[in-house]
């Protein structure tokens, strides 16, 4: 690997393995230049979320209209309990990875098609790890926060990240180095010197 190479850093896991807070955390870090990637998505905001910060909130005919314009990136669409939730990035200029190095939060499958996109060099994935039975108890406590907790799709959505983050997909992507996050402090700090090696200049 080119550790020259300006890259796009890809932040995965499991739900509630502790992305968004490692983002944020790597993201505030004046001695990383990286520029913040803000995916898309139709489904409704969270309590405590803001427009153009944890995602752009879009509608659907937003999405269909970029489609058109051939500058969806990658797009996933989930079966959610309360209908189907799009999530996608977008060819918007965020991303330059001629001028320096950007970091967005993804999954398994964004990453895939990212990778395909801008070339396998150009991608560098940054996968967290938690104890499954410790993720549980995190999600449950994050849902009880919200005005209309949503327990059955947060349900559905554990669930459906054992079929998601197989093992075998990991290793078809060629992602062998995890990053265990029950102790975030040593986490952020193992993630903060890996992307400092390979950011490029």
């Amino acid at each position: 690997m080119d550790k020259s190479m300006h890259r796009l850093f890809v932040v995965m896991g499991k739900s509630s393995s502790g992305k968004d807070t490692v983002f944020k955390e790597i993201t505030h870090m004046a001695e990383l230049p990286l520029k913040t990637i803000v995916g898309y998505t139709t489904r409704p905001i969270r309590d405590g979320e803001k427009n153009g910060e944890e995602y752009f909130f879009v509608s659907k005919a937003e999405l269909s209209a970029c489609k058109k314009e051939n500058r969806v990136i990658e797009h996933r669409a989930y079966d959610t309990m309360h209908g189907v939730w799009d999530y996608f990035t977008v060819d918007d200029g965020q991303i330059d990875l001629e001028k320096g190095s950007s970091i967005m939060i993804g999954t398994l499958e964004s990453y895939r098609q990212i990778r395909k996109y801008f070339g396998e060099e150009r991608v560098y994935p940054v996968y967290l790890e938690v104890e499954d039975g410790l993720r549980l108890e995190r999600a449950l406590s994050r849902e009880r926060t919200q005005k209309n907790p949503k327990y059955a799709e947060l349900c559905r959505r554990y669930l459906a990240d054992e079929e998601d983050f197989k093992e075998e997909y990991l290793r078809e992507l060629g992602i062998g180095k995890r990053y265990s996050n029950e102790d975030s402090k040593r986490c952020i700090e193992e993630i903060t010197r890996d992307i400092r090696a390979n950011m490029g200049n």
